[in-house]
């Protein structure tokens, strides 16, 4: 790396470009530049880390372009500190300045990155949420399939007539609800959708801040899941209402899981530690959701597993570390930190 460019917002600035960096790994959640700059600089650890690394999609343009911006994913490791391994970063900074220059945009740039290291495509959800997040952050339309998708949700086609609604269409729908009647007709459309809508579209609203309201009906259907112990229809809804505001909403659709049989499900606890983590910051509520994991059939590699997943996290990290000096755990509970150090 040049001694006149040492991060990545400098070489995105020095290149005239306007930039926003995101987190994908986790919620699609923006950075803003001052913190990114703090996480380039190992000042601060990166927030959201997902199987150790920070993955990240950069979104730049041209001052002058009128095109679509150009965007990077990227996944570069982080330390046991969950602080950014700045030689990955720098390395992948040389391999940019080899490769483009300083000239990041335009027809030459195209193609030039696809076999590096540090980038790579997101899953299909992930990229159809980002991709609808991007039209809502640059004020552009919506894509060809959203019509239809609004169309489908607003239940005049009827709601067995699925098979032509795009994931994109979705995508976008869950990126506009406060557009028009968007929120109304999720509200009235959600219990009627079948598991093929229901599941894409929850993958879509996880992303989004769902009104009270709205994150209110979803914890009456969690609710609902765990006396019928409805494992699929437990999972969808607490995807669905997890980027919600109302955390205390969400805290107690996690506390219904736990005391119910659903607290043995795997998709539930997996779920419970991939988009409802702020949740855990309350001891009484982690030791629980620990103890659920500590006594499922495969404890021992799933155990292990959340355990490393929640102690990355900077925001939960004091609590998953302060319970294994914990004196008051179960027998289960402390056999299962025992097998960690074993």
């Amino acid at each position: 790396m040049t001694a006149q460019i040492s991060t990545l917002g400098e070489l995105l600035s020095n290149a005239g470009t306007q930039w926003r960096v995101f987190d994908i790994g986790r919620r699609i959640t923006k950075i803003d530049k001052k913190q990114f700059a703090q996480i380039e600089n190992a000042q601060v650890p990166y927030p959201y880390p997902l199987n150790s690394h920070a993955i990240l999609a950069i979104q730049f343009w041209d001052n002058q372009a009128t095109q679509d911006p150009y965007v990077w994913f990227l996944k570069f490791p982080v330390d046991e500190q969950s602080k950014l391994v700045l030689a990955s970063r720098d390395h992948f900074a040389s391999m940019v300045l080899e490769a483009l220059g300083t000239q990041l945009t335009g027809e030459a740039a195209q193609g030039k990155l696809d076999n590096n290291p540090y980038v790579f495509k997101p899953n299909a959800n992930k990229l159809a949420a980002f991709n609808a997040l991007l039209k809502c952050e640059l004020k552009r339309p919506a894509s060809q399939y959203y019509e239809h998708a609004e169309l489908y949700l607003s239940g005049k086609l009827g709601f067995e007539q699925w098979q032509d609604v795009a994931l994109q269409g979705l995508a976008d729908f869950a990126m506009r609800l406060e557009h028009g009647n968007n929120a109304a007709m999720l509200e009235t459309a959600w219990p009627q959708l079948p598991i093929e809508v229901q599941t894409p579209l929850a993958a879509m609203l996880e992303h989004v801040a769902i009104s009270t309201a709205q994150t209110e009906k979803m914890l009456s259907y969690v609710e609902t899941a765990c006396k019928t112990q409805d494992s699929r229809l437990g999972v969808t809804n607490l995807r669905a209402l997890s980027g919600s505001h109302a955390l205390g909403l969400i805290a107690q659709a996690v506390d219904s899981i736990l005391d119910s049989p659903l607290s043995g499900d795997l998709d539930c606890l997996l779920t419970i530690t991939g988009r409802c983590w702020e949740t855990l910051t309350d001891a009484q509520r982690l030791y629980k959701f620990m103890e659920c994991v500590a006594q499922h059939p495969q404890a021992e590699e799933l155990f292990r597993g959340v355990f490393a997943d929640l102690v990355a996290i900077p925001m939960l990290r004091p609590h998953v570390l302060g319970m294994i000096r914990a004196q008051n755990r179960s027998e289960t509970l402390s056999r299962a930190i025992g097998r960690l150090f074993s």
